[in-house]
This record gives C-alpha cells, structure tokens and sequence, in this order.
C-alpha cells in the first residue's frame, strides 16, 4: 500500500508484543530463521573491567571471555525480525524482517581496551555470504574483512576468525563489507568502543552511544528496500525511532559524554541538543587536544565518521536531542506526499468521498496534528511524526530524544518521567492583564483558535468548528481529547 492510498481510504493498526533476545553465545538450530530485537537496554559488565562501560540505548553490549589473555567474542550475522517502534497507545508499532548481528539490530556494541588482543569469530547464518569490517581500526590488511579484497567472504554456515591486537582507542564501529548496499542497509553495522588503556583523565559519570541510521520502508511492508538511494523514509537512533527511543537521563552535576557514529546510506547528520553547549572532543580518528576542541550546539555527522561530544548536565529538566535535517524526523507517512499547504478544501472531501470512500483532504495547515487524528492506519506503518508529550502531542518523530537531567535518579536509572517546571518558568498563555500592563495589542485578524481559547486548561484541537465545542484537558497521560 501506498501513500496515496493511506490517503483515499482506511485501513487497520496491525500490534502485537514481541520478545527480547539479548546476544547469544551458541547459534540458533535453524539457519536463516529470524531472531527477535525489541531493543532492551542492557549493558554488558562482568566486573573488574578498569573502565567504566558504555550505555548503549535501546541496545546491548556483546559478552566476551578470557581464553589464555585473549579477549574472545562471537559475532552470529542472521535474519532478524526488528521493532523499529513497539506499539502503545495512540500509536502504532513498524516491524520488519531485517538482518543483524546475534539478533539484534544494530549489532550489539563491542567493548574492548587498547592493548587488548581481540580474536572475534563471525558465524554466517544468512542465505549469503558476507564479511566484517572493522572500521577505523587499525590492523593488518587480511583482518580488514574487505570480501575479494583482504579475504574470501564467509560464505553461509561457515564461521571465520579475525584477530589483531588493539592499537589505538576511541568510538569506532563494525559493519559488513561484503554487498554493502543490501546488507548495510538492512541493519548489518554496530559500534566498536575501545576504552583508553591509560586514561588522562577520569571517565564521565554517564558515557551514551548512538549509532544513526536511516531506511526505506513501504508503508505496510515488511521488508527495508536496500536498493532506496533518495528517499529514506524511516530514520533511527541505535535502530529506533521516536516515540520508541529510550531517554538519556543524568543527574545535575555529572560529567555526560555522547558518542555518536553515522553509517546512514546517504545522509549526514546535524545533531542538536537543546539547553546546553558541548565540546567535540574527539572523532574517529582519535582524542582532539584541548586547544583544539570547540563549543557547539548541532555536531555535524558525515556518513561514515564519529564524533564524541561532553558536557556537564547543570540545567535541570527535559532536553530534546534530534537531527536537524527536518526530513529526519519525520517517518513514512511525511514522504510523497503533495502540497496542500494553503489550499482551501471546504467541501473538498465530501465530494470526493462520493466516489472515494473514506477520503480525507488533509494538509491545508501543516501536518502537525495527524498523529492524534484518531484514524486507522495502514498495517505495520507509522504516522508522519511524533508521540505523546507531557503538553500536547509531539510533532517530531524519527531521530529524535530526550536528554533528562534532574538533581535526583532512581537507583537503576530508570527513566524519571515528565519535568515539572517550576512557578514561573512554563511558558504559557499570556494573562490579559501582563498584555494590557506591558503596551501589546493583539492583531485584530487572529486566528479563531487562539480567540476562542478560554481558560488557561482548555484547548482547540485542528480547526474550530463553525459552532464551537469546548475540548478540554483530559488528565490521563496529558492527552487532548473530545468531551
């Protein structure tokens, strides 16, 4: 199904729960069977490290074990069903059959400590053959794991061995480079960690990694298209987009880095952060002295590069993080779709229904308020954009998060909720008095909805009717709904 079917008719949400595999140690019985990513955060910390390890949201960290000083892990490539976004209220789930690394996507993160000598074994579960590379690592040629060029490619059911010692550290990844366009593309990257073995300084108090992606999925399809060059229509933050990406929290005070990898097809990246400055303090090429190191608000990500960025969480409160490519967070239904910006559609749909049912102009002011048009959607698809906010509903969706930072956590970390601002530090509708005493007069053309608006806790929601109805508040999860 198209977008332009979405549009002339009506279709139903498909949902459904799915599990957690976190990364296996033994293969699965049956080769080519998809495994399963819900995309459960679970740092991987055996004790006695000597460093503090990475949280990657929405992800996990691939175990490791000591053989004769030698740190072992196992990579498994296969099928994998992936939830780019769960189903919950409001909102539906996207699904797609994917590949990945030991049944996740992306692959889990590979932590490991300059100086350690890694033997990483790679297990080929797919229908085809495929490779590791190891990118920005610095190794011999023939474990550079270029397919006809460093190795032969590890055809399906074999299992090859990559070993090297780690020269260097820093925020570098993984992928497949073995027919990179369908296999990259279809979820087969993740991020290579390598903690310093003499840190110069002590490590922060919150480390977060996130590797940025973007696909292009039909809506109702199952299957990503790794032939898209263009138009990618669904963009991910560790293989989730909003609403499902998981928060970053972190106390006042503490010391937060972000590490940020890019192996997006096509497209960079300008990631902002709301209500703080940081510095870029290194790339995938290593530390950036002091000197060198500059403020920024928005890090720009090239495809195929990382960047690290810290800062020190002294505003208290809920901080969005996004791509400020606009077309970035935006999903499915944002794309091809025509421009009705303007257009006065009075009458328009039900002179169309006559011949379409269930048609429905849409568009003459914007998209903001598709998401909470109550409409069924096509199966396995998502709307243009957004979530629920504490406020009113979101209007950004794809590669989009919250940074929330408060003077207090729960032991575990868990996710602290909405902020609550303090008396007189929530913007919100100006008192008529403040306007008469400050000297502002209102244009007299406003438009209906901000002259009807009456009390401070109720709302128009879309285009007031000729007769007006009053919407309020509905106090359950902030949401906005018809009395």
């Amino acid at each position: 199904m198209n977008r332009r079917n979405f549009i002339t008719g009506a279709a139903t949400i498909a949902g459904g729960a799915l599990l957690t595999r976190l990364a296996p140690t033994a293969i699965a019985a049956e080769p080519g069977t998809a495994a399963v990513s819900t995309g459960k955060t679970e740092p991987f910390n055996p004790g006695g490290l000597g460093y503090k390890p990475v949280i990657t949201p929405n992800g996990v960290t691939l175990p490791w074990k000591m053989v004769n000083g030698v740190k072992v892990f196992h990579l498994v490539a296969e099928p994998v069903t992936h939830e780019f976004i769960p189903a919950m209220e409001g909102h539906p789930s996207l699904v797609a059959e994917c590949w990945g690394y030991n049944g996740r996507v992306h692959g889990p993160t590979i932590e490991a400590v300059e100086g350690d000598h890694v033997r990483i074994y790679v297990t080929n579960r797919l229908a085809a053959a495929t490779s590791v590379h190891w990118h920005g690592v610095l190794l011999p040629s023939g474990m550079d794991g270029v397919g006809g060029i460093s190795q032969k490619a590890i055809q399906p059911g074999e299992t090859f061995k990559y070993e090297f010692t780690l020269k260097q550290h820093g925020t570098l990844m993984y992928h497949s480079h073995h027919d990179e366009m369908t296999q990259m593309q279809l979820g087969m990257i993740g991020l290579f960690i390598i903690h310093p073995k003499n840190p110069t300084s002590p490590p922060p108090d919150r480390d977060y990694a996130f590797m940025l992606s973007e696909w292009k999925i039909e809506v109702g399809a199952r299957r990503p298209d790794p032939n898209e060059m263009t138009d990618f229509n669904v963009f991910t933050l560790n293989g989730r987009s909003f609403p499902g990406t998981a928060p970053l929290v972190a106390k006042v005070g503490e010391r937060v880095r972000i590490r940020i990898g890019n192996l997006s097809t096509m497209s960079h990246h300008a990631i902002h952060l709301h209500g703080y400055y940081f510095k870029v303090v290194a790339t995938d090429g290593g530390e950036i002295p002091e000197a060198g190191q500059w403020p920024e608000t928005t890090v720009h990500m090239p495809t195929g590069s990382t960047r690290t960025v810290e800062f020190v969480a002294n505003a208290p409160g809920d901080w969005v993080m996004h791509c400020h490519m606009l077309h970035h967070v935006m999903t499915q239904m944002g794309h091809q779709f025509g421009n009705m910006i303007g257009i006065k559609t009075d009458g328009l749909s039900e002179k169309i229904r006559k011949l379409v049912p269930g048609y429905m102009a849409m568009g003459q002011d914007g998209m903001a308020d598709m998401g909470e048009m109550g409409m069924a959607w096509p199966p396995n698809s998502l709307p243009m954009v957004g979530g629920r906010g504490q406020y009113d509903y979101v209007t950004m969706g794809g590669m989009f998060t919250v940074l929330k930072v408060r003077e207090e956590l729960s032991a575990n970390g868990s996710d602290p909720g909405w902020y609550k601002s303090p008396p007189g530090t929530l913007a919100e509708v100006a008192p008529e008095a403040d306007l008469k005493r400050d000297g502002i007069e209102l244009p007299k053309d406003l438009p209906r909805t901000a002259a009807l608006r009456t009390r401070k806790d109720d709302v128009w929601c879309g285009t007031p009717p000729a007769k007006p109805t009053l919407l309020a508040k509905n106090e359950i999860n902030g949401r906005i709904k018809l009395h």
